[in-house]
């Protein structure tokens, strides 16, 4: 009987020790930890892995770079009936079979600075003219997913007009906890 309850006290604190260690995520750069002054003297703001983080980005910028538009389900919403806009899931294949936002383009981040031209820019002289591209409407996991934002750097870096971008922070994971619906490429 001792032995059975010293193995069970065991257990518990196993479990104990197991749940004191959840994962601590990035939130700015590198920083697992961001500190707070308050009137009660310092304030330590973690972030741990839960079944909502969807992955172990840091949070993005709401503007990935200067020009950039940041917009809401509400703009995203209205860009699928514009003939001149594009709404692009930067994400990796693996993570569009899962389903995307309906209406939506494909092309990965690590890709897109390569098909600029599927955006409306034409290559001419080893040179992107985009004077021509259409409004795209990038997305990718959520507000700590850097897909996209990466992508965005890549295409002004290139050429494109920062204010022909539209940037949808929220991504996936914002656009599912809202109840939209999310399609595969079967759509």
């Amino acid at each position: 009987m001792i032995k059975k309850l010293m193995l069970v006290v065991g257990v518990l604190m196993a479990g104990t020790v197991v749940a004191q260690e959840k994962e601590l995520l990035r939130i700015i750069g590198e920083d697992k930890q961001f500190v707070v002054q308050t009137k009660n003297g310092p304030f330590v703001i973690t972030r741990t892995m839960t079944p909502c983080a969807k992955n172990k980005g840091w949070l993005q910028p709401l503007i990935p770079v200067p020009g950039v538009h940041p917009v809401t389900e509400i703009e995203l919403l209205n860009a699928m009936n514009d003939k001149d806009s594009l709404i692009v899931d930067m994400r990796e294949p693996d993570d569009r079979i899962k389903g995307t936002i309906p209406n939506s383009y494909h092309i990965p981040y690590t890709l897109v600075a390569g098909r600029m031209d599927e955006l409306g820019c034409s290559k001419s002289a080893g040179k992107w003219d985009c004077s021509k591209a259409k409004k795209v409407y990038a997305f990718c996991n959520g507000p700590v997913c850097p897909q996209s934002p990466s992508a965005i750097n890549a295409m002004v870096r290139d050429g494109f007009p920062a204010d022909k971008i539209y940037y949808y922070r929220g991504g996936m994971l914002d656009w599912a906890a809202l109840g939209f619906p999310i399609v595969t490429d079967d759509f």
